[in-house]
């Protein structure tokens, strides 16, 4: 039997840690000048489980946004997408249990009128505010429950670590976990801080961002500074998740940047901006793993590497195309090591690649080379299947381009929670 060394897969990007940022906690309130809370409103039938977040910066913060590309797009996001492009905000509400999308003008007005209701408690211009919701879609939103939470959420608002669980919390639908991140570095001799939250289990293949993240730093960013660093985190991060191809009507990702840490304005040109830059994207990163391993009814991550594609827009059609294979994902539910369900994904989506030039390993082995079997210890390959993380990495001959994506497995669970979602 001949042996083969395993794909050569690039390390996980982190370079974060090169500028030397390292995990802490806090979520979105680790940057300083950032409140949150989140509670009970009545959004939900369930008034165990909070449904009402609410993230403040102390001061009228720097801001950048990315939306979703649904043409249905929700009310929350007609609204937000123009307050967000001025660059510059005080807050943003975000309520669960129901979407406000398909609701028409009156959907327009309460999400208007729920920001309206915050900038008055908070003392700052409505514009200033910006609007999310998720849940189900073509329901109508009552106002009533942002005119009786809004007051108890905004007496609630903190700068801790609790204040930003608790948003975090709130913004669940079916997310089983809380998801948050922060990292916490040095930048020309200031404490830098970047964190956030985000909510994702279903309806997830996003075109732009995840469902609703908020993310926060307390270094000095300029509005385009915010904007390019945004952009390239979520292309790398929020942008390389899929659950169940499916993106949603709501998807929304904000950022805050407080300029609390102090120093000079960092612009792109700044020496400083690739630091903060590398550590909005390292909390995106890490926000992303969460949202694949907490796919609906999942019990593994997949992370799935392309190599040696002729393009990077070559890998990242092959690699979409694996993660989001019902027969890959099914197999990987039943702990099957089917390398040909990989290659069937590869060779059915368009990207030109000679099959005899294809080499694939699963969960680290040497499973195809050359397009054709390499013979496997199936006992040795069932017990890898009981890692939490299912690596796949494929390589087509073509080129030098890569692309890497999460996913999860696909299971009875996801059916069953899909199935009565909106009963």
């Amino acid at each position: 039997m001949t042996a083969y060394e395993p794909l050569q897969v690039p390390a996980q990007d982190n370079d974060a840690l090169v500028y030397g940022f390292t995990p802490c906690e806090g979520g979105v309130c680790a940057a300083e000048g950032m409140l949150a809370a989140g509670i009970s409103a009545g959004f939900r039938r369930n008034p165990d489980r909070r449904d009402l977040a609410l993230v403040v910066a102390r001061k009228t913060a720097t801001c950048a946004a990315t939306f979703t590309q649904n043409r249905f797009c929700a009310a929350p996001v007609q609204v937000s997408r123009p307050r967000a492009a001025a660059g510059r905000a005080r807050a943003v509400v975000l309520n669960s249990g129901n979407a406000n999308a398909s609701t028409g003008e009156q959907g327009v007005q309460v999400a208007e009128e729920s920001a309206r209701i915050v900038a008055q408690a908070l003392g700052c211009a409505p514009e200033e505010v910006l609007v999310a919701s998720t849940g189900v879609i073509g329901v109508p939103l009552a106002i009533d429950c942002f005119v009786t939470g809004v007051p108890s959420i905004v007496a609630q608002l903190a700068h801790s670590a609790e204040g930003a669980h608790n948003a975090a919390q709130a913004v669940m639908t079916t997310d089983t976990v809380a998801k948050e991140a922060a990292y916490a570095g040095q930048v020309s001799g200031r404490t830098v801080h970047v964190g956030g939250f985000v909510k994702g289990s279903g309806m997830i293949q996003p075109n732009m961002a995840t469902m609703l993240a908020v993310v926060s730093t307390d270094a000095p960013l300029t509005a385009s500074a915010a904007h390019a660093a945004l952009l390239d985190a979520v292309r790398s991060s929020f942008n390389k998740v899929t659950v169940d191809s499916d993106t949603s009507t709501n998807d929304s990702c904000f950022l805050f940047a407080t300029g609390e840490a102090g120093g000079e304005p960092i612009d792109e040109a700044s020496p400083d901006f690739p630091a903060v830059a590398a550590a909005l994207k390292a909390v995106c990163q890490d926000l992303a793993r969460k949202i694949a391993a907490d796919g609906e009814g999942s019990t593994k991550l997949v992370t799935v590497d392309v190599l040696g594609a002729a393009t990077p827009a070559d890998a990242e059609t092959v690699c979409r195309s694996i993660c989001n294979s019902p027969l890959v994902k099914t197999a990987i539910f039943g702990h099957d090591a089917n390398w040909g369900r990989v290659a069937a994904a590869a060779g059915k989506c368009g990207v030109p690649f000679d099959q005899y030039q294809v080499d694939i390993d699963l969960l680290g082995v040497p499973v195809c080379r050359g397009g054709l079997t390499v013979p496997m210890d199936e006992a040795d390959m069932l017990s890898r299947f009981e890692d939490p993380e299912v690596k796949i990495a494929i390589s087509l001959g073509m080129g030098e381009s890569s692309c890497r994506m999460w996913t999860c497995d696909l299971t009875h669970d996801y059916v069953t929670i899909n199935g009565d979602y909106r009963t």
